[in-house]
């Protein structure tokens, strides 16, 4: 298909018509999906460094590179995951089906992760990379169909808005859930190993009970216009190429890439930072929740106030206001009254970047369509997908490599100057640079404003 806009017409996809208002059933059932992911992956995201570092005894850096290596590797399996979405054709669809498929292996390999066996170290690394790579391989196969699902299924914005707003309050209240329950569940079971696997057997039965119902209560309507596409899916090269001119979709996923970063580092941070700087582990709970329920709060005023002042300039403010709750944090880092303060107003600030990105990275398939005439839903979520592993992966690593370097000694006790001012860093002063970050790379990002002449160009094409 030729990319030059000039001398070929583009058609636009045909969609839900423009305004059309998802029920609330389908709307709760497709946030129900991250609300499945979040009973697993973010529970790991949570927990899985301090599990293999001080129950079962592995040292940090070595848990850091395994995580970065499996992220990375991860992150090409994404892109071949978007292509087989784009080439799958079922009665069911080309995204849902993937997550009544994978729904149960997904909790099985968590499960298996947690099941590390009483053999040597090197053999209990072995066993470590090969689950882990087999949890994210099958993470892989749910999460970029299940992103995927947004654009199916409608093209208005607004209602792909809302959808997000629901796909990140479910996401945060499973957060929520896990980071609250998952130690006291693992610690009523005997604690230790068993514990644990217990634990992440009760989790997985839920998280596959909800990807089951997301299957369920969601309807794929979205289609290529083109005959040519629905019946011969875009070749991988062309789908690769296409990608390559969409400078938007660059742009969001680096910027998801980043803010995965920012989230791994706040999530793995915290239990260190509860037990060696706050001296309690239990104010993990306190410090996430107070975190999770003000970004919740604030999702509910994130559809008007992105659909009034655009996504880009709602996430400015927020990672704006972010900072601010850092600096009100390093007032006194011992206080938790000033921590809990700090994280109530990060919070805040962080509701429009979890409500906006996804929906974000939504509207760059029209932008994608509007430039090259390829309408590549799979591929451009793969993106997303592709920036949530690595990152996640990286920021993971961070947190072990970051540790090993200040001279971290797992399975608690005194821990020196050096390691206790590593701690510190992976919860304030790098998440703070990366806010900077962010904010620098929206600067950039102008689709919001060009995007009603984006889809007005279409129509017209459609209609010529």
């Amino acid at each position: 298909m030729s990319t030059n806009l000039q001398r070929e017409e583009v058609t636009p996809t045909q969609a839900a018509p423009a305004g059309e208002k998802i029920s609330l059933l389908e709307r709760i059932g497709y946030g129900s999906g991250d609300l499945a992911s979040n009973f697993i992956w973010q529970a790991m995201s949570i927990f899985i460094v301090y599990y293999f570092t001080d129950v079962i005894g592995i040292a940090a850096g070595i848990i850091g590179s395994i995580m970065l290596f499996s992220r990375v590797f991860d992150g090409v399996t994404d892109v071949l995951m978007g292509y087989v979405i784009d080439k799958t054709k079922s009665k069911h669809g080309k995204a849902r089906p993937w997550l009544l498929w994978l729904a149960i292996p997904f909790a099985i390999s968590a499960v298996l992760l947690f099941t590390v066996p009483n053999v040597s170290t090197v053999w209990q690394v072995v066993y470590i990379t090969i689950t882990y790579n087999l949890v994210c391989l099958v993470y892989t196969g749910l999460n970029v169909p299940y992103g995927t699902l947004n654009s199916l299924i409608t093209q208005d914005q607004y209602q792909r808005s809302v959808l997000n707003v629901f796909r990140m309050s479910l996401a945060l209240i499973g957060s929520l859930i896990v980071s609250n329950l998952t130690l006291p569940l693992a610690n009523a079971f005997g604690g230790g190993q068993f514990g644990w696997i217990i634990t992440f057997l009760i989790f997985g039965s839920i998280g596959s009970s909800l990807f089951y119902f997301c299957f369920r209560s969601t309807t794929e309507r979205v289609k290529p216009a083109s005959k040519e596409q629905q019946q011969n899916p875009v070749k991988l090269k062309d789908s690769i190429r296409t990608l390559g001119k969409n400078k938007y979709w660059a742009l969001v996923t680096i910027f998801i890439f980043m803010t995965y970063i920012f989230n791994a580092l706040n999530s793995g941070a915290v239990i260190y930072f509860a037990q060696y700087i706050l001296d309690n582990t239990l104010l993990v709970g306190l410090v996430t929740t107070a975190y999770t329920v003000f970004i919740l709060l604030g999702m509910v005023i994130v559809a008007p106030i992105t659909k009034r002042f655009g996504k880009r300039n709602a996430i400015i403010v927020g990672e704006a206001i972010t900072l601010i709750g850092y600096l009100i944090m390093l007032i006194d880092i011992t206080n938790i009254a000033l921590i809990v303060t700090g994280t109530i107003i990060r919070g805040i600030g962080k509701a429009p970047i979890n409500g906006s990105m996804f929906a974000m990275l939504g509207d760059t398939i029209e932008y994608g369509e509007w430039k090259t005439g390829i309408r590549n839903e799979g591929m451009v979520y793969s993106g997303g997908s592709m920036g949530i592993k690595i990152g996640s992966g990286l920021g993971t690593a961070v947190i072990g490599w970051v540790l090993a370097f200040g001279g971290y000694v797992g399975g608690g006790g005194t821990q020196s100057s050096a390691a206790l001012l590593s701690i510190q860093s992976l919860f304030i002063y790098i998440p703070m640079a990366i806010t900077v970050l962010l904010i620098i790379l929206m600067l950039f990002y102008r689709l919001d404003k060009i995007y009603p002449r984006i889809i007005s160009d279409l129509k017209a094409r459609s209609a010529n």
